[in-house]
């Protein structure tokens, strides 16, 4: 296993949330990070994004404002921290890896990552 999520949960609307994602095994501090999301039937959407340097971020308009992800290099973690969480954030929440990146490099594009974690479910009730 490459990636592993913990954090997600059934929560009401409003509410927060905070996701983890581990590499067990596995140094990912020069890769860059991102976290995406799937429902039943659709494609799996960038939410949001993190250089290995933790200096660039970028994020989902969805999402923006609301969610902030950032890494812990020396634990080989990252988070995805989710406030104000709405019934449409519903979904199975995946991290991922991209090995090819500069110091400073985003993407966006779930093609670009290299490695995944099997998901953790959110799900937010109204």
């Amino acid at each position: 296993v490459d990636l592993v999520e913990s954090g997600g949960g059934l929560v009401q609307a409003g509410g927060s949330l905070r996701l983890s994602c581990a590499a067990p095994g596995r140094a990912m501090d020069h890769y860059a990070r991102g976290w995406f999301r799937q429902t039943p039937g659709k494609e799996r959407d960038f939410v949001a994004a993190i250089s290995w340097s933790g200096t660039n971020t970028v994020y989902a308009d969805s999402v923006k404002g609301r969610f902030t992800i950032s890494r812990d290099n020396a634990q080989n973690l990252v988070y995805l921290q989710m406030n104000r969480l709405k019934p449409e954030d519903t979904a199975v929440y995946y991290c991922a890896a991209d090995v090819d990146t500069s110091f400073n490099g985003v993407d966006y594009r779930a093609q670009s990552y290299d490695y995944w974690g099997q998901g953790t479910q959110v799900t937010v009730s109204s």
